[in-house]
C-alpha cells in the first residue's frame, strides 16, 4: 500500500466516527493506563554512557571530571531519572526544514533559555546574569571549564568574537537585529573576566533577554579557535583559502564555516552534534557529545540517548505514516494538524504511541494579506479599501471552512491576540466574522464599487473587473483547500479572486520582491510571542509584512520603501519607543494593547479561525516528555523541555 493510500484511507476510516466518537478520537489522553518498566538502578547507569566510558578506558577520551565545567547545570528530569542508551528518531520535511532541527538541538544550549511553563528566564550556558535597574546593562557568569564539543575551552573570548569579528564587521553583518540596538545605536559587549561579559545599551532594552531565551540567529555562540581561521582579519592566506574551498569570497567561506547544518566539523555546545551535512543523504544523524555541560540530580551527564536521527522525508504523508507505525519516538511538527488527528489516533495500540498536547500561541489558522503596497495602483486603491477588506470577510462561510477543512476543530476568529494573551481583545476577533452575503455586498458597495460585468464581477475604480490571485504554500495544504473555498464565497459577492498553490521558495520571492496580488501565512504568534514577532498587527523588523512589504522596509530602513499612513506610524512609534524600552513585563503588555488596538480600528489584514490546541506522538517507551507544553516558535516547542533529560526504556 502506498503511504497516499494508507493516509487516504485511514483517514477515511476514522472520518466517519468523528462526529459521533469526537472525545475519543480527538483526545490526547492515554488510550490506556501507562506501563514500562522501571529505570535501571543508578549502578547499572553509572555517571556517564557506555560509549564513552569506552573511550575514556581506551585513553580516547578525557576523564568525565576533566569534562564537566565545576558547576553543571542540573536538569530535573519530567519524570524520573533516566538511563542511558537508543536512538531518537524523528524527521524533517526536507532539507530546508530546518526549524525543527533548532528547536530541538539548538533552544536550551544557547546563554539563557524559558522554562517549561513560559514564565521565567533560566541559565542555560550561563551560569546566571544580572540586569541593572533600567535595562541598559545585562552581565552573564559563564560556567567555569565549559568546553566546545571538540574539547577546547569556552569562554568570555569566544563571545567577544562574535562581537568584534562578526557583528561589528559591516561584511558579514550589514544589517543589524533590532534588538541588538538601542538609540539608534548598536549593543557594546564588554569582557569582564575570562567567565564574565555584560552587554551595554545607549537606552533600556527591555525584551532583550527574551530575544537570547529564542533561537535567534543574529546572536551565536560561536567557537573563535575554529572560525579564527576563515576570517579575513586573522589569516593572511585568506584568499588561498577561499579559492581551494571554491567559495565566491571569504564572507561566503566564513558562512559555511559557521552553519550548524552544513558544517559537521564545527564545533558547538549541544547536546548531539552531526556526524554529517544535512541534505547528504536522506538522513541527519547527530551523537552525544562527550563535553556536554548538563548533569541529571544523580550527578549523570547527559543527555541519556545516544543519537538523534533525523530522516529526511519529502512529504507530509510520509511523517504522518512514519508515526502511525511508531517509528518516530517523540514528534509533532508537520503531523499536527486537525486532519491528521483520527489517522493517528486510529493508530495509537498499533504504534504504540501516545498524544501529548501543545498548547496553542498561534492566533490563527491563516491569515490573510491583501498586498496595499501593490505596484499596481488600482489593486493599491482597492486592497487598501477599508470597507473592501470587510466585505470580503463578512462573505466568508468561516463555519463552513472550519467544518470541512479543520474538522470541525476552532471557532471563526480575526487577527487578534489568543483570549489567554494579557493583551486579549475578543472584540476584535469577533469583529466583521459572522457570514452574511447581503451585509457584504453592503460593504462592497460602501466601497465604491457597485458596477458589474456581465458576468457579475465588480469593476474597480479604472473600469476593468476587480479580478486577483491569492497565493497559499504548498506545505500548507489546509490553506489551499480553505482558499478554494474563499473563492467561491467571494464570486458570489462579485469579486473575482484566483487561488494558487505555489512552493515556499516561489511564495518568499514574490513577497520579497512585492509582486503578489495577496497571500496566507500561518497564524503564529498570537500569544505573549507577539513581543518579539508583532507582525500580525503592524509592519516591524521582524518582517512578515506581507499585507504592506514596502512599509515594512520604511521601518528597518532598507530596500525600496514607502511611508506609511499615520496610524501605522504610531504603531511603529509605540513599538520602538514603549514597548521595546518598557522594562517591566506588566509595561510590555500595556504597550502592546495599544498597539492592538490601532491594528483592531484598520483592520489590516483578515484571519479564519482560531486553532484548537495541538498534540504530538511520543511512544510508549520514549519518556520524559512533558504530557502539556507550549507549542510556538519563540519558546520553542520542545526545547524548554529538556531533550537532553528525554530517555528510552
Amino acid at each position: 500500500m502506498s503511504r497516499r493510500d494508507f493516509v487516504r484511507i485511514s483517514g477515511a476510516a476514522v472520518a466517519g466516527t468523528s462526529v459521533l466518537a469526537g472525545c475519543s478520537v480527538f483526545s490526547t489522553e492515554p488510550t490506556a493506563k501507562e506501563g514500562g518498566k522501571p529505570a535501571a538502578s543508578q549502578a547499572a547507569k553509572g555517571k556517564e554512557a557506555p560509549m564513552l566510558a569506552q573511550r575514556v578506558k581506551s585513553g580516547a577520551l578525557p576523564s568525565l571530571a576533566e569534562r564537566l565545567p565545576d558547576t553543571p547545570l542540573v536538569v530535573e528530569p519530567v519524570e524520573r531519572v533516566g538511563v542511558y542508551g537508543g536512538t531518537w528518531n524523528t524527521a524533517v520535511l526536507g532539507p530546508s526544514d530546518t526549524a525543527w532541527l533548532a528547536r530541538t538541538l539548538l533552544t536550551q544550549d544557547r546563554l539563557v533559555g524559558w522554562d517549561l511553563d513560559w514564565e521565567k528566564i533560566v541559565p542555560n550556558v550561563a551560569q546566571s546574569f544580572a540586569t541593572n535597574e533600567i535595562g541598559t546593562e545585562y552581565t552573564f557568569k559563564l560556567r567555569t571549564g565549559l568546553k566546545w564539543s571538540d574539547g577546547k575551552s569556552f569562554s568570555a573570548d569566544d563571545i567577544m568574537f562574535w562581537y568584534e569579528d562578526v557583528f561589528n564587521d559591516a561584511e558579514l553583518t550589514p544589517v543589524r537585529a533590532e534588538y541588538l540596538t538601542a538609540g539608534g545605536k548598536p549593543v557594546v559587549v564588554e569582557r569582564v573576566d575570562d567567565q564574565t561579559v555584560k552587554f551595554v545599551f545607549a537606552r533600556p532594552s527591555g525584551l532583550f533577554l527574551q530575544w537570547l531565551a529564542t533561537y535567534d540567529t543574529a546572536f551565536e555562540l560561536l567557537p573563535r579557535h575554529y572560525l579564527e581561521q576563515f576570517h579575513k582579519k586573522y589569516n593572511p592566506r585568506i584568499a588561498d583559502v577561499v579559492k581551494a574551498e571554491g567559495k565566491q569570497d571569504w564572507v561566503a567561506l566564513f558562512e559555511s564555516k559557521a552553519d550548524l547544518w552544513a558544517n559537521p566539523k564545527l564545533p558547538r555546545m549541544h547536546a548531539w552534534v552531526p556526524t554529517n551535512a544535512l541534505g547528504q543523504g536522506n538522513r541527519f544523524v547527530c551523537e552525544r557529545n562527550p563535553y556536554y555541560y548538563k548533569v541529571d540530580p544523580q550527578g549523570s551527564q547527559l543527555p541519556y540517548l545516544d543519537r538523534v536521527v533525523f530522516d529526511v522525508v519529502s512529504d507530509e504523508e510520509t511523517l504522518v505514516l512514519k508515526a502511525s507505525n511508531g517509528e518516530l519516538g517523540m514528534h509533532e511538527r508537520h503531523i499536527n494538524t486537525p486532519k491528521n488527528k483520527p489517522v493517528l489516533a486510529r493508530n495509537r495500540e498499533k504504534g504504540k504511541y501516545q498524544f501529548f498536547e501543545l498548547k496553542n500561541s498561534y492566533l490563527n489558522t491563516m491569515t490573510i494579506h491583501l498586498n496595499m503596497t501593490h505596484k499596481d495602483p488600482v489593486k493599491r486603491q482597492i486592497f487598501r479599501n477599508k470597507n473592501f477588506r470587510i466585505g470580503l470577510s463578512h462573505a466568508i462561510n468561516r463555519q463552513e471552512v472550519i467544518n470541512i477543512v479543520y474538522q470541525r476543530q476552532g471557532v471563526p476568529w480575526q487577527i487578534a491576540p489568543r483570549p489567554e494573551a494579557p493583551f486579549a481583545d475578543e472584540e476584535m476577533g469577533k469583529q466583521y466574522t459572522e457570514y452574511d452575503p447581503k451585509l457584504a455586498n453592503e460593504f462592497l458597495d460602501r466601497a465604491g464599487y457597485t458596477q458589474r460585468n456581465s458576468a457579475g464581477i465588480r469593476l474597480g475604480p479604472d473600469g476593468n473587473p476587480i479580478t486577483f490571485s491569492i497565493m497559499a504554500q504548498t506545505r500548507y495544504f489546509e490553506m489551499f483547500d480553505a482558499l478554494e473555498l474563499m473563492r467561491q464565497y467571494w464570486l458570489a459577492v462579485g469579486v473575482d479572486m484566483r487561488a494558487q498553490n505555489v512552493d515556499g521558495t516561489l511564495w518568499n520571492e514574490r513577497v520579497d520582491a512585492n509582486e503578489h496580488d495577496g497571500a496566507l501565512d500561518d497564524g503564529s504568534p498570537g500569544y505573549k510571542d507577539a513581543l518579539l514577532d508583532p507582525r500580525w498587527f503592524f509592519c516591524g523588523s521582524t518582517g512578515g509584512a506581507i499585507y504592506a512589504p514596502l512599509w515594512n522596509n520604511w521601518y528597518i530602513g532598507a530596500g525600496e520603501r514607502e511611508e506609511p499612513p499615520e496610524p501605522m506610524k504610531r504603531q511603529m512609534d509605540i513599538y520602538r519607543n514603549k514597548l521595546m524600552t518598557a522594562v517591566s513585563e506588566q509595561a510590555q503588555f500595556d504597550a502592546m494593547r495599544e498597539i492592538v488596538q490601532i491594528a483592531k480600528q484598520e483592520f489590516w489584514i483578515m484571519g479564519m479561525s482560531l486553532p484548537p490546541n495541538g498534540y504530538g506522538i511520543v511512544r510508549d517507551d520514549f519518556h520524559n516528555v512533558p504530557k502539556v507544553m507550549w507549542e510556538a516558535a519563540r519558546y520553542p516547542t520542545p526545547g524548554p523541555s529538556n531533550p537532553c533529560q528525554y530517555f528510552i526504556d
